[in-house]
């Protein structure tokens, strides 16, 4: 659905991104993750025809994009851009009216989307008076208000609490059973692994990886497995000997067991269990993926040793 190749955008001769592809197809939840300044937003902005790219194209279903197409486009800055001395009402009309609906409409599904988050009482409320969360909600809905076939969303979760991170994070699965295209820029990983179907990782203006989310994580396990078992923990150690590596342990309750083990010298799973069995009851097994944190933070360490060298 959106094509972008080969971006290249620079301010005062530095880099911001460096020849940065992606393709994001219909209908799926597309992470774009990187640290603070890795040029996330950069990208956004081009896409959103905020800013221009030096060089490179960017493609909406197949054709050049053009500022028509930004009409079937939502879009949630990462710097929120209400007028604080208007009504909510007002300004969510105000904003719909922007992508193109008419005032009835926009009135419509203003009242519509208030109503669905239980917000029907702030429609009269000034900007200035709603606190951090209540304006961020606001600043989702008036996304949303044109039934966009694509969202770009830019730090949506900041500044809500758990209850309504919960709430975003439905509508946006709503959103994708409806065929609807997403783009979520976050440093919420939890939120990545949850609902992101891709997702590609930029650092220092280009890059670095691009996969599903779970062949990410498969990418970056280390051999480990979690297991649970009754026992004696010096049987259990005793047991792993120097084919395997105890990494992690935890007395869940009178001779029971939480453990992290890690392969070595090529062994199985299969190799552990023989081990095992006969000196513990093993109660669980699992093998253990790294998290997209810690596959966040594993590939912008490596980016940095290879930069170095």
């Amino acid at each position: 659905m959106l094509t972008v190749n080969e971006i290249t955008k620079s301010f005062n001769r530095k880099f911001a991104l460096d020849t940065v592809s992606l393709e994001i197809k219909k209908g799926e939840i597309y992470g774009l993750l990187g640290p603070n300044g890795a040029g996330k937003t950069t990208l956004i902005r081009i896409i959103n025809q905020i800013i221009q790219q030096d060089s490179g194209t960017i493609r909406f279903d197949g054709k050049l994009m053009t500022e028509q197409h930004l009409r079937h486009i939502g879009y949630l800055p990462e710097e929120r851009g209400l007028y604080k001395t208007m009504r909510v009402l007002d300004q969510l009309i105000f904003l719909a009216e922007i992508r193109g609906l008419t005032k009835s409409e926009a009135k419509r599904n203003s009242l519509f989307w208030l109503e669905k988050f239980q917000i029907q009482d702030w429609s009269k409320k000034r900007i200035e008076e709603l606190s951090k969360g209540m304006a961020q909600k606001i600043q989702f809905i008036s996304s949303v208000l044109h039934e966009p076939e694509m969202l770009i969303l830019d730090e949506p979760l900041s500044g809500f609490d758990p209850v309504n991170v919960e709430l975003i994070l439905n509508e946006l699965k709503s959103f994708k059973e409806q065929g609807r295209t997403i783009v979520l820029s976050t440093h919420n990983m939890r939120s990545v692994e949850e609902i992101c179907d891709r997702a590609a990782l930029i650092h220092a203006s280009k890059k670095i990886a691009e996969d599903t989310v779970w062949n990410l994580r498969e990418a970056q396990k280390q051999g480990e497995f979690f297991i649970r078992f009754k026992g004696n923990m010096i049987s259990f150690a005793n047991s792993l000997w120097i084919d395997f590596e105890l990494i992690d342990k935890k007395e869940i309750s009178d001779s029971r067991f939480e453990t992290i083990v890690k392969m070595r010298r090529g062994n199985k799973i299969y190799d552990l269990l023989k081990a095992l069995m006969g000196n513990v009851e093993i109660e669980a097994v699992e093998e253990r993926f790294p998290s997209m944190q810690e596959v966040f933070i594993e590939l912008t360490k490596e980016k940095e040793v290879e930069d170095e060298k």
